[in-house]
């Protein structure tokens, strides 16, 4: 990929950010404690720092894996069908530190309304219930491929794109 300039950055950079937009789930990689891969996914909300929040139960791995191991990976994928080759389809994925929010945490309250908000009933029926966990995702570094040979650093906490350059 050749260098690109300021205008081709900020497109890239806009269009990272509808590719996150235009979902309503993230996917979610953890590890087990004995090392083991698990992949999942999780409804999110979003705050103005570019965290990620998610609400998970007890009874679902990969809430264990978050408390154990304190990280995780995320990704955001274009449809197969809004696709043009399924081997260079738009992706974003970030390596998270994952952090739970205790019921007392003044941020709880707050990111639970806005989940509340975005998905409605499921959220108020939930939030009652003991085994779930409100986890925020704090993106430590990421890559944003938008097709064969355009693929993007990106640097936190800025937000900004950098292209990785063949080398030589």
């Amino acid at each position: 990929m050749s260098n690109p300039d300021s205008t081709d950055l900020q497109r890239a950079e806009a269009d990272y950010q509808a590719l996150i937009e235009a979902h309503q789930t993230l996917l979610l990689s953890t590890v087990t404690a004995d090392g083991q891969p698990e992949i999942s996914y999780a409804p999110y909300v979003r705050d103005q720092a570019g965290r990620f929040y998610i609400f998970v139960s007890e009874l679902a791995g990969h809430t264990r894996n978050l408390q154990q191991q304190g990280w995780a990976a995320i990704l955001f994928i274009r449809a197969e069908a809004e696709s043009r080759n399924p081997f260079a389809r738009e992706r974003l994925v970030l390596k998270c530190r994952a952090d739970e929010l205790s019921r007392s945490d003044p941020d709880y309250g707050e990111m639970l309304a806005r989940l509340e908000q975005r998905f409605g009933d499921t959220v108020a029926l939930l939030k009652g219930l003991p085994d779930f966990h409100l986890f925020v995702l704090t993106p430590t570094a990421g890559h944003y491929v938008v097709g064969f040979g355009k693929t993007y650093q990106l640097e936190l906490p800025a937000g900004r794109l950098s292209p990785v350059l063949p080398p030589g």
